[in-house]
């Protein structure tokens, strides 16, 4: 027994060194269809660009429940129909974040201006605004059918 916990003890202090020389951090975007098959970008007041809408993913929660968190919080997001999409990463500084990208179909948005979102707009994926971030555009292309890439 002494030497399952030991080994438990162990393990967890090699998992929180390799968290401390490689950290990751976890986040979960939606890509949210309407009816016509726009796809719904948010400009946030602190970054540049278009982009999809999401966010941090919490210790523990899962990645599906943080999306449509997020997405509830930022864009007044409710309902809809959610599919796992694919899972990219990116460097972040000295961290790795990687990404949760879902489809959201059938869900309505009722989006106010807030500190974080000072605007949205639905757009159509073969002619996105002037303005949007390599990454929205890269998913957009594969929206369209154009090969994925696993680098957000």
């Amino acid at each position: 027994m002494l030497g399952n916990v030991a080994g438990r003890l162990a393990f967890q202090l090699l998992i929180t060194l390799k968290a401390l020389a490689s950290p990751t951090a976890f986040g979960a975007t939606g890509i949210v269809l309407d009816s016509s098959g726009h796809v719904l970008l948010v400009r946030h007041r602190y970054m540049p660009g278009w982009q999809l809408p999401g966010g941090g993913v919490d210790r523990g929660e899962p990645p599906q429940a943080a999306v449509l968190r997020e997405l509830r919080e930022e864009v007044g997001l409710s309902g809809g129909a959610v599919t796992f999409a694919g899972l990219y990463t990116r460097p972040a500084g000295w961290a790795t974040n990687v990404i949760a990208l879902y489809r959201i179909t059938g869900a309505s948005v009722d989006f106010r201006p807030s500190l974080e979102i000072r605007e949205i707009c639905f757009a159509d994926p073969s002619a996105p605004p002037s303005g949007c971030s390599p990454a929205t555009l890269r998913r957009l292309a594969e929206l369209r059918g154009e090969p994925v890439s696993p680098r957000w």
